[in-house]
């Protein structure tokens, strides 16, 4: 069961790019409104089971737990904004790639904020950005907008290692059901904010469009996080931040089937550079007890 739950996750998280450039390549759909409805949906169902059980826990969340809830929304709007707009000036590889650095980020805010890494992480890293190096040299080459595009997935991995850095600060004393609800509520009217000042719409698409919102919605968010969420229970975070990566190659794949998307050597030797590069960071913290809850809340906070 746990190893069907685990392809199963894979690949739901892995669906997110392919899904969202198909969506957007063929609808009228615009991409903040992919970025609104998803967590807008998110929020609703999250909201239910709380509402049932008890609703009186989202009038007892304090000042601190709402201001960390505050920035990891705008944090995960940003994010959203970025990755989402990136898939449009880019190939879905490369995005999915960069934006998948979350977890390197998050180990270098961490040095900055004064945590002494092992050399294990240190050298992940190195090989992670080295694998950044390659692909936007190879981009570079290809066209402007596919630079651009690998830099917004660049900034969109870096604001979902804040967004889940300040979501695990709020959820030191939050529930997932009431934290998920607020952040992701919080979130869809961020995203509702930026939309109306860059007026792109977040309705009066056709059929084709809303399906695939929801196509995402389902997929990405709850299968393929769910999947995770329930692992969490029974494997070791370390395992489940290993499989996570998986969405790296995944995504490649599907957009190769399904998109017909055809990338020059070097930016596939850049993406396996990334996917080692992580996987020798998580290795490389597995001896960490802050690391392993980082890997956990990483699993639990899923963003694409």
């Amino acid at each position: 069961m746990n190893f069907f739950l685990a392809a199963l996750g894979v690949l739901g998280v892995a669906s997110s790019g392919p899904l969202i450039a198909a969506t957007l390549g063929a609808t009228s759909v615009s991409a903040l409104a992919i970025a609104f409805w998803r967590n807008a949906i998110g929020a609703a169902v999250m909201a239910g089971p709380v509402l049932v059980r008890d609703p009186r826990q989202f009038s007892r969340v304090t000042g601190n737990e709402f201001r960390w809830s505050l920035a990891a929304a705008v944090a995960l709007a940003l994010h959203f904004a970025c990755f989402i707009t990136s898939l449009q000036l880019t190939s879905v590889a490369a995005a999915t790639a960069l934006v998948c650095l979350q977890s390197g980020w998050i180990a270098v805010f961490q040095l900055f904020r004064g945590v002494r890494h092992r050399w294990q992480v240190l050298a992940g890293l190195g090989i992670a950005f080295g694998g950044v190096i390659a692909i936007t040299g190879f981009d570079m080459g290809t066209s402007p907008d596919a630079l651009l595009g690998d830099l917004l997935a660049l900034a969109g991995g870096a604001l979902a290692g804040i967004y889940t850095l300040a979501g695990g600060k709020a959820r030191q004393t939050m529930g997932t059901g009431v934290y998920t609800t607020l952040c992701y509520g919080m979130c869809a009217a961020v995203v509702a904010v930026l939309a109306l000042v860059s007026q792109q719409p977040l309705a009066g698409f056709e059929a084709a469009g809303w399906l695939g919102i929801l196509a995402i919605t389902v997929c990405a968010q709850l299968i393929g996080h769910t999947a995770f969420n329930h692992l969490l229970a029974t494997m070791s975070p370390l395992l489940v931040s290993m499989i996570i990566l998986l969405e790296i190659p995944g995504a490649a794949l599907l957009a190769a089937a399904f998109l017909a998307e055809k990338l020059p050597a070097g930016t596939y030797a850049g993406l396996g550079l990334i996917l080692v590069g992580l996987a020798v960071v998580v290795l490389g913290q597995r001896s960490s007890r802050s690391a392993r809850r980082d890997a956990a809340r990483l699993a639990e906070l899923g963003t694409d």
